[in-house]
């Protein structure tokens, strides 16, 4: 099992939580204020699979987060509860508890408690809409007696549980026990499994950690991606990169709406620069890129290789690779068609299809 275990003697809220993580793995950080337990875990997948979460009762978290993509959507970007686009990519929710910044470019979301709020109550785009109801919305779950039940087991010390801070917090808690690291590359690497991953896939292994690749500069460690944080750790700066996706002015800008760090600090030199996720299950996650404009991995390897990419017409024409905010490790680079192939297995080698299907992670 990858979530804590509870011995069965003790009542589930109050028995410690214990987390039981794959080979490499560390424990992830928890705040303080909102300590893991069995029952609020369990409360969280139920209220995450749930559309009466939003507002006209037709979306729940689980609608862009669906467990077959690794919490991902399929889509090039996500449609809210009331028809709105979102302007960025649904992000897969693999290994989330070990993230130390969250969404695509906010800096200011250190916690998944803080990013729990953002799809909750967020006015544009709306997209569950809590805001237009909230009392109703708790309401629902308050008055259905298997929630009450399971709101009782997460928090025994409340007269009254039914609040926003106890949601957002089982949410959270929920999301945490998302951890995935039994993927073929897993295997070979910890479990000593000669035979878990294909020639082809421990060749592009080693074009992947090596100087001429350089992939693993940005999607680093245990998790593939330079945004990390465990109990053991503080969260460092965060890091954002532009990775030559657009280039639309003399100043690097991106299509408007989605200039990535840009938004939250007005510097010029953070247009385009976005969190770098990780790689974990990145195979069953597409489209790929902050706005879901790149469909495939082989697109996705042809355009790292290529050092950006070249838009010739239309109202995003321009040179990514020319772009003066683009990461420096994003240069052109000389692969042939067997070391794109190969990347390719090596990435589809990180996929753990155990976490794809456990019932646990899956609706109640």
């Amino acid at each position: 099992m990858l979530l804590g275990s509870c011995p069965e003697e003790q009542p589930l809220a109050e028995a410690p939580w214990e987390w039981q993580l794959p080979p490499g793995f560390p424990e992830p950080h928890v705040p303080e204020d909102n300590p893991m337990s069995a029952a609020k875990a369990e409360l969280g997948r139920h209220i995450f699979y749930d559309e009466r979460l939003s507002y006209n009762e037709t979306m729940a978290c689980a609608t862009c987060h669906e467990q077959a993509r690794a919490f991902s959507d399929g889509k090039a970007t996500p449609v809210g509860s009331t028809g709105h686009a979102l302007p960025r990519n649904g992000m897969s929710l693999t290994n989330v508890a070990f993230l130390s910044v969250y969404t695509w470019a906010n800096p200011k979301l250190g916690t998944l408690e803080q990013q729990v709020l953002v799809p909750m109550f967020a006015d544009f785009p709306l997209e569950l809409g809590v805001q237009q109801d909230t009392d109703a919305i708790v309401r629902r779950f308050a008055d259905d007696p298997e929630y009450q039940e399971l709101f009782a087991a997460a928090y025994p010390d409340d007269a009254d549980p039914f609040t926003v801070d106890h949601i957002v917090q089982a949410l959270a808690s929920f999301q945490r026990t998302l951890i995935s690291g039994d993927s073929a590359y897993d295997r070979f690497i910890y479990d000593g499994d000669t035979t878990a991953m294909s020639e082809s896939a421990q060749r592009g292994m080693a074009l992947f950690f090596s100087e001429t690749g350089e992939c693993y500069h940005c999607h680093a460690g245990v998790n593939f991606s330079t945004s990390f944080r465990s109990a053991g750790t503080e969260a460092g700066p965060p890091d954002f990169q532009n990775n030559g996706l657009y280039n639309l002015d003399a100043d690097g800008a991106y299509p408007p709406g989605n200039g990535g760090l840009y938004e939250f600090t007005g510097e010029p030199r953070d247009q385009g620069k976005f969190r770098v996720p990780t790689l974990r299950n990145v195979a069953v996650t597409a489209p790929y890129m902050h706005d879901g404009s790149i469909a495939t991995l082989a697109e996705v390897i042809d355009h790292y290789a290529a050092g950006g990419r070249v838009i010739a017409e239309g109202p995003f024409a321009g040179d990514g690779r020319q772009n003066p905010n683009k990461s420096p490790l994003v240069r052109e680079i000389e692969l042939s068609a067997q070391d794109r192939a190969d990347l390719v297995a090596f990435l589809e080698s990180l996929t753990d299809e155990a976490f794809l299907t456990d019932p646990k992670f899956g609706p109640p």
